[in-house]
């Protein structure tokens, strides 16, 4: 399996009776969550350090081959010499990712949107992010929210230090949609609560036959993008991560499922 579609987080109130069946114990929304959704983007590592022993409740409670991706903390990214966040990211880092073993996906570095493009800086920065974590390999990718990063030497950056630039399909926030890793991760927030499934069925299929594209190791040439396209070596199969985050919040599950079931990745 190489697309994964999931949500963020699994703790959400509205989506009691929803999502989850009526009754269904808090103690167990992440069990049920991560059997109808295939990853889920964890925020609450944004706003605090977790410990070894909440990671490895998390791997313990999802099942084979499901994946976590992690919000990177906002120490680390909401400041003003991002040169200067080598402490915070090694905390992070050190608080124990690697509980997760086979279960960790991409780590979502997330800007400010004041935060505009310094390449020294931001190069800086990049060049802090470790290539593993207790013997795990970490997969790291950057999304940025300030127009000024809608340029060819953002892209060009991102791509030597084999970053992902987060493709997020958003009212407020540029759109950078440049291949820069070996991975694609996309959030989708234009879910409307008036739609059962989050989005028509024509937006569900426009996005299945995105993601199909990035799977296959092609670029999607509807997409915006500032850089120059990939080195050609032959189509090479990504792992694509899809995140149904914000929008309408109440819709990210059963956005996530008719995704999957495009798929064909849910039984």
């Amino acid at each position: 399996m190489t697309i994964r579609v999931g949500i963020g987080g699994w703790t959400f109130e509205p989506w009691r009776g929803t999502f989850y069946p009526q009754g269904l114990p808090h103690a167990r929304e992440l069990e049920h969550a991560s059997r109808h959704v295939t990853t889920i983007e964890v925020n609450g590592t944004f706003y605090r350090t977790q410990t070894p022993k909440t990671f490895a409740s998390w791997a313990e409670q999802a099942p084979d081959d499901f994946v976590f991706a992690l919000k990177a903390p906002r120490y680390a990214t909401n400041r003003r010499v991002l040169a200067e966040a080598g402490e915070s990211i090694t905390r992070f880092v050190d608080s124990g990712l690697a509980e997760l073993g086979d279960k960790l996906g991409p780590i979502n570095w997330q800007f400010p949107p004041t935060k505009a493009f310094d390449p020294e800086d931001f190069g800086a920065f990049l060049a802090l992010l470790p290539a593993t974590a207790g013997g795990v390999a970490l997969r790291h990718a950057v999304e940025v929210r300030h127009a000024s990063f809608c340029t060819a030497a953002f892209v060009a950056l991102a791509r030597a230090h084999k970053v992902a630039i987060v493709f997020a399909d958003d009212d407020d926030y540029p759109a950078i949609a440049d291949v820069t890793a070996d991975f694609i991760y996309a959030r989708l927030q234009r879910a409307k609560e008036e739609e059962p499934n989050g989005y028509s069925a024509a937006a569900l299929k426009d996005w299945h036959k995105q993601a199909a594209a990035w799977e296959a190791g092609g670029v999607p040439a509807d997409l915006p993008a500032y850089g120059d396209a990939p080195a050609a070596k032959g189509k090479r199969k990504r792992d694509v991560f899809v995140y149904m985050i914000n929008g309408a919040k109440v819709r990210a599950p059963a956005a996530a499922q008719a995704l999957l079931a495009l798929l064909a990745l849910l039984a």
